[in-house]
């Protein structure tokens, strides 16, 4: 579960490193395929987003158990998100690592046709 103030990895490739958590938008805590807004606190130097920068993203990988409806469990050794632009489109034109299908039912069909991986 991502709450504020938790550090997630930023899997897209707009520059960003690392972002924190400073709203969750839809309840008290995020799940996978839910909506954050978030400032980035780690950046490469000249890249389409800044440190400090306030940004909304999605949370595509969390540690904690997701069940499936065929009573399967999936969790991951690490946050992740992915940025959005107004649009709820990714702003990034790759995606690394694993995501997972359960995001088409959130709408982000475009973060998964960018994806290499979908579990």
């Amino acid at each position: 579960m991502i709450q504020t103030q938790t550090f997630l990895k930023i899997a897209d490739n707009t520059g960003a490193k690392k972002i924190m958590c400073i709203r969750v938008l839809n309840g008290k805590s995020a799940k996978i395929g839910d909506t954050i807004v978030g400032v980035i606190k780690e950046a490469l130097p000249n890249a389409a987003v800044k440190r400090s920068e306030i940004v909304r993203a999605v949370v595509v990988r969390a540690q904690s158990k997701l069940k499936r409806k065929d009573g399967t469990h999936i969790h991951f050794n690490e946050n992740a998100a992915i940025i959005l632009n107004k649009k709820m489109n990714p702003r990034g034109t790759r995606i690394f690592g694993p995501i997972l299908y359960e995001l088409r039912n959130k709408g982000f069909q475009k973060i998964l046709s960018l994806a290499s991986m979908i579990i």
